[in-house]
């Protein structure tokens, strides 16, 4: 070292020794010079101290590291390594950042938080799986994972010892290195291993684990479990041993203290129904569960730990009769510590009572006899050489021994219990290699200290001899690497303190023997150990007691008490209460007491190959019983092999305080702790070296600022380092260069530091001169600038002013002559008016004066006028009221006369002559009316009889005719096809104009919903515009601004967000599902290699490729017959048969069709006539009416009125018919008894019948009413002569006297009204009144049945109305409600509510828009599907008549069809034959390679499989069509299956598969998918088939190919992501280094592969370009391109900030300049290739946010305010973290306080943080896959000749 530097000079800050705190720091006031014997010093508080230094008494303090280097990793990383330097560094991590982990060299330091860390979850584990020991923050995962590595990497087994005293968290510590290998690697099959292995935590805690005064879950046992691993490092099995189970604690426990667990949680469960007959109550009830006088935990709940217990045993398969007994044999140990044993008057014997509740208890639950166990509980045998005798004992001695048969009889079920367990986590399969996690106690130390201590720290002396020679090993393991000469480093050898306790006559050995002793005491023990033992330098003998005894171990003295030592050791158990319990009826019970064989190991030890270094210690005789130190001796004997076997990785749990408070640190504690633990023994060993180590590049970037520019010269930076180490360090001995680093000895970094700090000290403040020159001359000009400035503007203000005054004297001279122009002419106005005013006022009094007077003339002329009208009314009332009552007398004499005369005339016998004469008449004209009616009736009969025999001729001449027709043969029969032809193809054309006229009206639906879209859009438009208006509104009340955009944007990210998670949940369920299928395909394979079984399998894909074809009916509609060959059928079949034959519903259904054609007929027949009258009426209409005209009129109406008649009857049939369909479907369909079957067909038969009757009697009267209108023409004719002859009209001479004539001239009488009143009296005194009211019945029927149904749907027009009228109400209640409630709102609010109804009113009408579209698309695919049916019956008939044309003339029609090829366009299909499918798929899919198509159109695989598709289609063979699909899907699988890591296969078959799904779509005949089709390509849709399942199997499949391509780039890109994003330097000379102690120590790298790789941004953005140009080339949507790349940015951003947030030497502010400079490089990629839009860069926003936080002041409360509102992306959890994380790299910079780090944890947050710190780096966005037609026309597509489909034919 250089002579201007000396350590303890002014300013030099120390360490001194401190009562309180063990350490204080101080700073040097005065330099100090050698030999002076005072330092002078000043505390922190800026106390001053004179420090007395002594050569031999009081050294030099030690010194303190500079603050660059506190709070580092890895304590060997500081300059200064002593005890107060790491004691302070732990300090400061684990109060101010709350790290709890820090590295000492190989050793992690783990301090108790007594809090709960979110540092843990499975994002922690995935971020330090793969991840070198140093690069991440100390972590109990890292050493995992360094054991896991190293086991993989090396072949060797592997150690992790976790060891402290009680509380320091060892249990939980060892916890989570197993959930990490757990996790890591988990089980290849389904064993569950890896979960068994956690269960056995819980069952180990409850029987293993109590409460003490340190610790409420302190281990009272020691165990060490081996996680055994396959040649794949997956779990395979565990195996677990167990040392020391403290025993004593079953029968006593101090003060505050509980027993076991076990016991707790039973008596807690104890009123469960299951556990009623152990005979339970509270733990305050028994002795062994009282004794600590506390029986609670705060916090802890026994019953729901008892349930936990309970599961974790069913989890390891141990049965519930097991855990009955096992909970039988706890109890048990509890009545028997509660059995009263009772004194003898004699003091020397005891007894039980048999009345004892507890012994009945205690017998039943174990199963023994009762008398036995009461007998020996008092009594033992003594076994002499010539007799044996029983002795009585004390209630003492029976007291002990009831004790001591408590802990046997537990520690037997402990043994038990662990057995079991190693059993149900064993394997069959061979380990190939394993990992030990050893939970053992600490060293412990208290005011007694007993056998239990003894043995404790016994183990920690062993463990603590292996620790120092495997850190000595290291050292000089890296010494001899770095090939540097070094001395052999004198460390403590603890071998002394090993001998002394187990060497021959040792401690262990005079204990062993003293218990062989009959009467041997503790005492005379305790004489033996001072005699044999006092020249030892590790033993003394306290000076104040003979019976205890001084150990020096490694750690402290411990003194110990030599009472109990013989009794523990001994652990003795009377025999015969032994065989009692061997004798229990239960066989568990029986078992727990059966002996071992003494020799044999565990059953795990055999598999470890190891060598012990020294000679076992002589077993002692058989025939003595193993004492308890010589079985600890052995396991730990044991132990100490497997662990020289395996590579070790130490874990010390430091214990921050005895309080358990949170994060609360005691120096003194950790001191004691840190002493004993070893942790100072590291620090020394490694201060004795070298411990600051730097590598070459490293070293040459930190102080590169001390180089000259001279030495720079050369480019091999190892010898500019060693030119200026030679330069700066004088002393050859302070450094020393390796291979690949240079070793510096203690306080040399500190010293560099310092010189650095210097230079950049003297560069700032040249920089600092330079910067304020230049500022102040700034300054200067901006205020001369300011000067003249102001200047200019003062001079234009006064200028103004002057210009202004002017203008106002110029403007108040006009304002005077307005104003005095306005003064004068109010005056004269309001004078005029004044006047105009009187004037008015005058005249009307004037004028109402007058008024008045006319007005009482007037009155005076009315009274004098009604006055004389009154007094003449009177005079004539009474003249006329005399008069009329001389009139009625008058009368009545008159009246009376003419009555009497009538009475006597009517007695004669005249008059009723006169009475009967009209009635002969009227009888005589009836009879000669039936006459004539009874002729007309036999004329109708003859005409009937006449047509009949007509008819029959015409039939026997067709009969003949048809005769002749069948002989005439071939000739005729093709005549007869081709008119069948014609009419199939007349159907087929009226098929095509129903269709059109479909859709037509489809098209009219469609154009109104669009109008509907387009009002709705009006009405959106003007709510915008209220909304705008009201946001003005809002505006110019307040100046809140930007309300509503945010909370609509929220809810819009919301509805997002929802959408996007149901995306997310159905890609994880489909992600899930192909994971299954993964698996099925898996284990198939595997049973096909294990033994082969013929036969035909089908794979899930087949199958539900097959579930999903049922769209076709099987029934051919050409199969159908007459309906009497229908009943026919039905009487032949049966009713049960007949119910399931389909074809007799289609035979019904033709011959329906067929009455229909007959009716449509027969109504164009009836059209005719119809016209033909009205033609002749219009030529009749210029004659004058006559009776004959009129008569014609009649028969016309008749005519109508029959038609009427007859259409209704027909429609009634048709609905007859309709409800017969429903019925025969619905028995159909049902499946009822064979009675209800015979009803039901019984009735369909007699509908059937009555429906062929009624359509015959309906035949014959179109046939009647056929030749009546005829006759009816005739009629016309002959009346027309008559008339002519007449030329009067007579009624009585009518040649048609029917009744039928004369109700329709009534008819047409009341309809016209043209009759008169002279008709009506003639009709009536002919007799023919009665005829007319009968027709006019009739004619009333028909009304009234008119009349009720329109009154019918007038009265539900008028029931929706009143409905419509009660909603509008309703509608106008709530608007109301609504506008009130409005009103009521303050102005914000009303924009917000209002725009939340009028969302729900849009989404509602939106959401009945999308119900009537699905409506209409649904009847349109039910028109299209019957169009194809009748399609294909067309194409069926096509192709039975070309095979018929073909069959007569084959050769001549094969070379015309050649011909006709040959001449045909490419309609873009492609026809293959079925046994050519197999290599159809094996030539496009499996052997397929994208560099094959790589020069043709993108996706050409997808496209000719469409266009076979199209071919079968075509063809209409479903068949071909399933089974091109199902081969395809499974064919792509397959491929994938077999790449599964080949990101360029499978971005083509994502592409293929996308472009073939799109196809579908595309040509699907949906008129949604066809909108930007050419015409061309409409015409090539499917014709047969809807393809809409297998839409959606592509789609799945699709989703699967994403998210194997995501996994693989995911795969390639993930190793480069942090030395690309964080390590690499993009911006040269910016990052600085600082020391990093164990990191990139050759231990914790791959030696083999050279260390890690190194990635730089440009590495990996060009793998970033080589992925899109991939998926360019494939032609993938770039769409879900884009898709791609925003996950693998998110990928990139979650494992950056992981690392980030997990890694402190990262957490800089350069670090953070160099990430923003690459997430900016990263944004201009996305720019440059078009990708900005695919939302990937804002999935950089947390790093991006992040970079600025650790760029960003961070001091004052401004600064926590401008934090918290610009990282919006990061959680409050994460800038925490950073803060704490953030680490300067010089002296200039300054650290986060710990209050700024508490304002921004205090301040109220407006987001909902995740509960997680890490990111989910597993995380998927949900895919969408956007419809993308393609603009190719498949008649234009080129298959290339290398593709070999020489098979396919182009058609």
């Amino acid at each position: 070292m250089t002579s201007e530097y000396y350590p303890y000079s002014k300013f030099t800050r120390v360490w001194i020794p401190d009562p309180e705190d063990v350490w204080k720091a101080a700073e040097i006031v005065k330099d100090y010079k050698e030999g002076e014997p005072v330092l002078h010093l000043q505390l922190e508080d800026e106390t001053p101290l004179e420090y007395p230094v002594g050569p031999k008494s009081n050294p030099l303090p030690f010194l303190r590291n500079p603050d660059i280097l506190v709070g580092e990793n890895d304590l060997t990383a500081l300059s200064y390594l002593h005890e107060p330097a790491v004691l302070h560094n732990l300090k400061v991590r684990f109060l101010e950042p709350n790290h709890i982990y820090t590295y000492c060299g190989i050793v992690l330091v783990a301090i108790n938080p007594y809090d709960q860390l979110d540092i843990y979850g499975e994002e922690v584990i995935r971020a330090y799986s793969g991840q070198n020991m140093g690069d991440m923050d100390p972590h109990i995962f890292a050493v995992a994972e360094e054991a896991y590595k190293q086991m993989a990497r090396d072949e060797r087994n592997q150690s992790i010892i976790v060891s402290g005293e009680s509380g320091a968290g060892k249990t939980v510590s060892a916890k989570y290195a197993m959930r990490f290998f757990a996790t890591v690697g988990g089980s290849a099959n389904d064993t569950n291993v890896e979960e068994k292995v956690l269960a056995s935590s819980p069952i180990m805690e409850a029987i293993g684990n109590a409460k003490t005064t340190r610790n409420d879950n302190s281990s009272r046992f020691g165990k060490y479990i081996q996680i055994g691993f396959s040649r794949h490092y997956n779990i395979i099995g565990a195996n677990m041993r167990t040392y020391l189970l403290e025993k004593s604690r079953v029968v006593f426990q101090a003060e505050d203290e509980r027993n076991y667990h076990i016991f707790y949680q039973l008596c807690a469960s104890a009123s469960l129904p299951e556990f009623k007959d152990l005979g339970l109550t509270s733990a305050e009830d028994f002795t062994f569960t009282s004794l600590g006088q506390n029986i609670f935990i705060e916090g802890v709940d026994d019953a729901e730990d008892f349930e936990k217990t309970r599961e974790a045993f069913t989890l390891l398969g141990i049965k519930d009769v097991s855990q009955s007994s096992i909970f039988k044999v706890v109890a048990s140990i509890l009545h028997l510590g509660n059995i009263e044993i009772c004194s003898e008057r004699d003091g020397e014997s005891c007894h039980v009572s048999r009345d004892d509740v507890h012994l009945q208890h205690f017998c039943r639950l174990l199963g023994v006899d009762l008398p036995q166990m009461e007998h020996w509980l008092c009594h033992r045998k003594l076994v002499t050489a010539s007799e044996t005798y029983v002795k009585n004992m004390s209630s003492q001695q029976a007291a002990n021994a009831r004790d001591a048969l408590a802990k046997h009889i537990y520690a037997r079920m402990f043994d038990w219990i662990v057995e079991h367990i190693n059993n149900m986590l064993q394997t069959s399969s061979k380990q190939h290699s394993f990992i030990g996690v050893l939970d053992i106690y600490g060293f412990e130390t208290f005011e007694i200290n007993s056998f239990e201590q003894f043995c404790i720290n016994y183990a920690n002396e062993k463990l603590q001899q292996q620790f120092n020679s495997h850190v000595f090993k290291l050292e000089q393991a890296e010494y001899i690497k770095e090939q540097i000469p070094w001395t052999l480093i004198d460390f403590y050898d603890n071998q002394p303190c090993i001998d002394l306790i187990e060497a021959r006559l040792g401690i262990l050995d005079l204990l062993d023997e003293e218990c062989k002793v009959p009467k041997g005491t503790d005492q005379n023990w305790a004489q033996k150990l001072y005699k044999q033992n006092s020249s030892s330098a590790h033993f003394q003998k306290p000076r104040m007691s003979n019976t205890s005894f001084i150990i020096i171990h490694f750690a402290d003295k411990v003194e110990y008490q030599c009472e109990g030592f013989l009794e523990k050791n001994r652990d003795t158990v009377y025999e015969e209460q032994i065989n009692i319990l061997k004798a229990s009826q239960f066989q568990l019970v029986a078992d727990l007491f059966h002996e071992k064989s003494d020799t044999a190991p565990p059953a795990k030890s055999s598999r470890v190959n190891v060598r012990s270094a020294k000679p076992t210690p002589k077993a002692p005789n058989k025939e003595h019983r193993k004492t308890v130190g010589h079985q600890f001796r052995s396991s730990l004997q044991l132990l100490m092999e497997t662990l020289n076997a395996t590579t070790p990785h130490y874990v010390r749990c430091i214990k921050p305080n005895d309080n358990k408070e949170a994060f609360s640190f005691d120096s003194r504690r950790a001191v004691q702790q840190l002493r004993a633990c070893g942790v100072l023994e590291t620090i020394r060993i490694s201060a004795a070296g070298y411990p600051s180590r730097w590598t070459y590049p490293d070293f040459f970037n930190r102080y590169r600022v001390l180089v000259k520019k001279s030495d720079m010269t050369t480019a091999d930076k190892k010898l500019v380092c060693r030119n200026l180490l030679e330069t700066l360090i004088k002393e050859a001995d302070m450094f020393q260069f390796g291979k690949t680093k240079i070793f510096f000895r203690a306080g040399q970094v500190a010293y560099l530091e310092k010189l650095r700090a210097d230079r950049f000290r003297s560069a700032c403040i040249q920089i600092q001169k330079t910067v304020r020159g230049w500022l102040a001359r700034v300054r200067y000009r901006k205020i001369r600038k300011s000067a003249v400035t102001l200047q200019r503007y003062g001079r234009g203000f006064l200028a103004r002013r002057l210009a202004e005054f002017l203008r106002q004297s110029r403007a108040a001279l006009v304002c005077q002559k307005q104003y005095r122009m306005v003064r004068d002419r109010r005056v004269y106005l309001r004078v005029r008016r004044a006047v105009v005013t009187i004037q008015a006022f005058t005249r009307g009094m004037f004028t109402r004066r007058i008024y008045r007077e006319f007005l009482l003339h007037h009155k005076a002329m009315i009274i004098q006028r009604s006055v004389r009208g009154w007094l003449q009314r009177r005079k004539f009332r009474r003249a006329r009221d005399a008069a009329i009552t001389i009139q009625c007398g008058f009368r009545r004499v008159r009246a009376k006369r003419e009555l009497k005369q009538l009475k006597i005339e009517a007695r004669s016998a005249e008059h009723l002559k006169k009475l009967n004469s009209g009635m002969e008449n009227k009888i005589v004209q009836l009879q000669r009316k039936m006459d004539d009616q009874s002729q007309e009736f036999r004329a109708q009969r003859d005409q009937l009889a006449v047509v009949n025999a007509s008819l029959g001729t015409e039939v026997k001449l067709l009969q003949k005719q048809l005769e002749q027709v069948r002989q005439q043969g071939g000739a005729n029969q093709i005549a007869s096809l081709q008119e069948e032809l014609a009419k199939l193809g007349e159907d087929l054309q009226g098929a095509t104009a129903d269709r059109k006229r479909l859709e037509e009206e489809h098209g009219a639906e469609k154009t109104g919903l669009q109008l509907r879209v387009e009002e709705l859009e009006r009405e959106n438009s003007l709510l915008k515009s209220e909304k705008e208006e009201m946001n003005q509104k809002i505006l110019q009340l307040t100046n809140i601004t930007q309300v509503d955009g945010g909370d609509a944007s929220q809810r819009e990210a919301s509805l997002q967000t929802e959408l996007d998670g149901e995306r997310q949940r159905y890609q994880n369920l489909l992600k899930e599902f192909s994971r299954l299928e993964q698996r099925y395909e898996n284990l198939k394979e595997e049973m096909l290699l294990s033994k082969f079984q013929p036969g035909h399998r089908r794979n899930p894909s087949n199958q539900s490729s097959l579930e999903s074809d049922s769209n076709y009916t099987s029934i051919s509609m050409s199969e159908v017959g007459d309906t009497e060959d229908a009943i026919q059928q039905l009487e032949d079949l049966g009713m049960e048969k007949a119910a399931m034959d389909i074809s007799l519903f289609m035979k019904l259904q033709k011959r329906v069709r067929e009455l229909e054609m007959e009716r449509k007929r027969l109504q164009a027949n009836v059209d005719k006539m119809e016209e033909l009258a009205k033609r002749t009426d219009t030529l009749q209409s210029s004659e004058p009416r006559s009776p004959t005209s009129e008569q014609e009129n009649a028969d016309l109406a008749y005519n109508n009125l029959k038609r009427e008649e007859l259409e209704s009857e027909n429609k009634k049939l048709k609905n007859d018919l309709n409800d017969l369909r429903k019925s025969i479907a619905e028995r159909a369909s049902r499946s009822d008894s064979s009675n209800e079957l015979q009803d039901s067909y019984n009735l369909l038969l007699s509908q059937l019948k009555s429906a062929n009757e009624e359509l015959d009697a309906r035949k014959e009267e179109v046939l009647i009413l056929r030749t009546q209108i005829v006759s009816a023409a005739q009629l016309q004719e002959n009346n027309q002569r008559i008339q002519e002859e007449n030329k009067v009209p007579e009624l009585n001479n009518s040649n048609e006297p029917l009744d039928r004539d004369e109700a329709l001239k009534a008819y047409h009488g009341l309809c016209e009204s043209k009759n008169t009143l002279q008709d009506w009296c003639y009709l009536n005194e002919d007799g023919e009144l009665g005829l007319a009211y009968q027709g006019l019945k009739q004619v009333a029927r028909l009304l009234e049945a008119q009349l009720q149904t329109q009154l019918r749907q007038h009265k539900d027009e008028l029931d929706a109305l009143h409905t419509q009228i009660e909603l509008q109400r309703d509608d106008i209640e709530k608007k109301t409600e609504l506008l009130n409630f409005t009103a009521s709102l303050s102005p914000e609010a009303q924009v917000e509510f209002s725009i939340g109804q009028e969302i729900t009113r849009l989404t509602n009408d939106n959401l009945d828009l999308k119900e009537m579209v699905e409506k209409l698309e649904k009847n349109e695919r039910k028109l299209k599907k019957q169009l194809r049916i009748y399609m294909k019956k067309v194409q069926e008939f096509e192709a039975s008549q070309a095979a018929v044309e073909s069959s007569r003339s084959r050769p001549e029609l094969t070379r015309q069809v050649t011909v006709q090829r040959k001449e045909k366009d490419f309609e873009g299909m492609l026809e293959y034959h079925k046994e050519d499918e197999a290599l159809l798929i094996k030539t496009l899919v499996t052997d397929v390679q994208p560099s094959m198509v790589s020069a043709t159109v993108p996706c050409l695989p997808a496209y000719i499989l469409f266009m076979c598709i199209r071919h079968a289609d075509y063809i209409n063979d479903d068949s071909k069509v399933e089974s091109l699909l199902t081969a395809t899907i499974n064919a792509v699988k397959k491929v994938l299956k077999k790449n599964n890591e080949d990101f360029e296969m499978t971005s083509f078959w994502l592409a293929n598969t996308s472009r073939l799904l799109h196809c579908l779509k595309q040509y699907s005949g949906d008129e949604a998918f066809m909108t930007q089709n050419t015409s061309k390509q409409n015409e090539h849709c499917l014709k047969n088939f809807d393809l809409a399942e297998y839409r959606q199997v592509l789609s799945d499949l699709s989703i699967q190919i994403y998210q194997q391509l995501i996994k693989v780039a995911e795969a390639t890109i993930q190793p480069m992501i942090v030395s690309a994003m964080l390590e690499s330097e993009s911006i040269p000379s910016l990052a600085g280094v600082k020391p990093m102690g164990y990191r990139h120590r050759s231990s914790s790298m791959d030696t083999d592969a050279g260390g890690p790789a190194s990635y730089t941004l440009q590495a990996l953005i060009r793998q970033l370009g080589q992925f899109h140009a991939v998926m360019q080339e494939h032609g993938l949507d770039p769409e879900i391109t884009g898709q791609v790349v925003r996950q693998l940015f998110h990928c990139i951003n979650a494992v950056t900030l992981n690392n980030l947030l997990l890694r402190k030497d990262v957490c800089s502010w350069s670090t953070g300049m160099q990430l923003r400079y690459n997430t900016s490089q990263m944004e201009e990629w996305l720019r440059a290739n078009n990708l900005y839009q695919s939302k990937a860069a804002a999935t950089l926003e947390p790093v991006i946010q992040a970079a600025q936080l650790l760029q960003v002041k961070k001091k004052t409360t401004q600064d926590a305010e401008a934090i918290c509102s610009l990282c919006t992306a990061l959680s409050t959890q994460q800038i925490v973290k950073i803060l704490n994380l953030y680490t300067p790299l010089n002296e200039f910079e300054e650290r986060v306080t710990v209050s700024f780090i508490r304002n921004i944890q205090n301040r109220p947050q407006q987001r909902s943080d995740p509960q997680q710190l890490l990111m989910d780096t597993k995380h998927t966005f949900p895919v969408l896959f956007p419809y993308t037609p393609s603009a190719l026309s498949l008649e234009t597509l080129h298959i290339p000749a290398s593709l070999c489909l020489d098979f396919l034919n182009r058609v």
